[in-house]
């Protein structure tokens, strides 16, 4: 199975971004998706996650409200949808897959983990 991340960029404060993560190998439905990011200098914290058929989604409280998880089966893509940006939202973000049902937010659960794509979000 591979992940692929795209659509991070450069954006101010304010801004939006959409994320996607193409799953490739093995179709997606049967993996319960997550992102994660890491700042520089930071340990990896849990962003979000959506389980298989997208009937639940989780949130860290920090991005509660301002990011929307979503999935496509059809597509065997996962989106990541960020707005009202902060500074502090910045970081390399990841996408994750797990086999695990319900078991979302630490990173030891997944995987299988994308390459990254990079958000900077400025002031």
């Amino acid at each position: 199975v591979q992940l692929q991340a795209s659509g991070g960029g450069l954006v101010q404060a304010g801004g939006s971004l959409r994320l996607s993560c193409v799953v490739s190998g093995r179709t997606s439905r049967n993996y319960g998706m997550g992102w994660f990011r890491q700042a520089p200098g930071m340990e990896r914290e849990f962003v979000a996650a959506i389980s298989r058929f997208g009937e639940s989604t989780y949130y860290a409280d920090s991005v509660k409200g301002r990011f929307t998880i979503s999935r496509d089966n059809a597509k065997n893509t996962v989106y990541l949808q960020l707005n009202s940006l902060k500074p502090e939202d910045t970081a390399n973000y990841y996408c994750a897959a797990t086999t695990l049902t319900g078991r979302f937010v630490s990173d030891r659960n997944y995987n299988y983990w994308g390459q990254g794509t990079q958000v900077t979000v400025s002031s």
